[in-house]
């Protein structure tokens, strides 16, 4: 059989094709852009009436062996079900350490700082904002990696802002031996003011005792123009293991009988009232809902709502 004759236009469309079927023989190195890894947004905005408030990733982190830090009353089993049925592994897990900003219109708030001085300063320079600009930082607690933005080697960060604390935190830390407290806390001692449970720090800012994850953490209540939101700090530290489930214990709680209490009355005002929270380790970006569940309660992420 005679083979087909080819048009020169085929003959040159075919010479052009072998380059790129000899880079795809088997065998052969390709050239290909490198993997670069999981990654979100750091950022998320919004309104709350008058007020707007973002919320700050300033860090997150990998870990495994969970069951040591949640859960610690719990059959072994029974996490590993769980987990399976919320499609989280239960050997593995992420944190995220995520402060508020608050724009009330007349000051910039800032809720806690992170772990460190240049984790909370880089995502606020993301934000479009420099430590200068913060009028007033608000310490729910004074667990490391809630006061860890404070202070650098420079000095505090926030140089021009006041401080407020709870006074019940701060009496136990001021008692005790610990050094983050001694180098982040302790310097700014004559800057800061202490509030109580209901009292107010900024006009529609009003603090919430939520004891029991430390001894004296707090809460705060914002209300704009008829609108609300609960800052929730660490009341409730993993949006399965911990919201989900309030009665399992919890690694980091000082009084589990007393966070596991403050859990059931926190997340059970919010849920009846159908208010937004911002959780200081939910997953990025930290803003949600809470349905009351079976026994406990169901984390509901926070879609458009509140960008309307």
């Amino acid at each position: 059989m005679t083979a087909p004759l080819l048009s020169r236009r085929q003959a040159l469309l075919g010479a052009a094709a072998l380059p790129l079927a000899a880079s795809l023989a088997p065998g052969m190195a390709r050239a290909g852009a490198p993997m670069l890894g999981p990654m979100g947004p750091q950022i998320n905005r919004f309104a709350l009436g008058g007020f707007e408030v973002t919320t700050l990733l300033a860090g997150s982190r990998a870990g495994d062996k969970p069951q040591e830090t949640f859960g610690l009353n719990v059959d072994p089993a029974e996490f590993a079900r769980v987990s399976a049925e919320n499609f989280i592994p239960a050997d593995k897990t992420r944190n995220f350490f995520t402060p508020t900003l608050v724009n009330t219109g007349s000051e910039l708030v800032l809720f806690d700082t992170g772990l460190a001085p240049e984790a909370i300063t880089g995502v606020l320079a993301a934000a479009g904002v420099t430590p200068d600009q913060i009028d007033l930082v608000v310490i729910t607690h004074m667990h490391g990696d809630h006061i860890g933005g404070l202070m650098g080697a420079a000095g505090p960060t926030f140089a021009k802002a006041r401080y407020v604390a709870g006074s019940v935190e701060h009496n136990h830390w001021m008692a005790a031996a610990n050094e983050n407290f001694d180098k982040n806390v302790r310097p700014l001692n004559d800057q800061i003011s202490f509030v109580e449970d209901g009292g107010s720090v900024a006009p529609g800012i009003t603090a919430m005792a939520a004891f029991g994850h430390s001894p004296g953490h707090l809460g705060f209540m914002l209300e704009s123009n008829g609108a609300q939101l609960v800052i929730t700090a660490d009341t409730a530290n993993h949006y399965v293991w911990s919201l989900a489930y309030p009665d399992w214990e919890v690694r980091f709680d000082a009084d589990k009988a007393a966070a596991a209490a403050t859990r059931r009355k926190m997340l059970g005002m919010i849920a009846a009232d159908k208010l937004p929270f911002i959780g200081y380790h939910m997953p990025f970006p930290a803003l949600g809902y809470i349905e009351a569940r079976d026994s406990g309660f169901r984390y509901v992420p926070a879609s458009y709502q509140l960008m309307l």
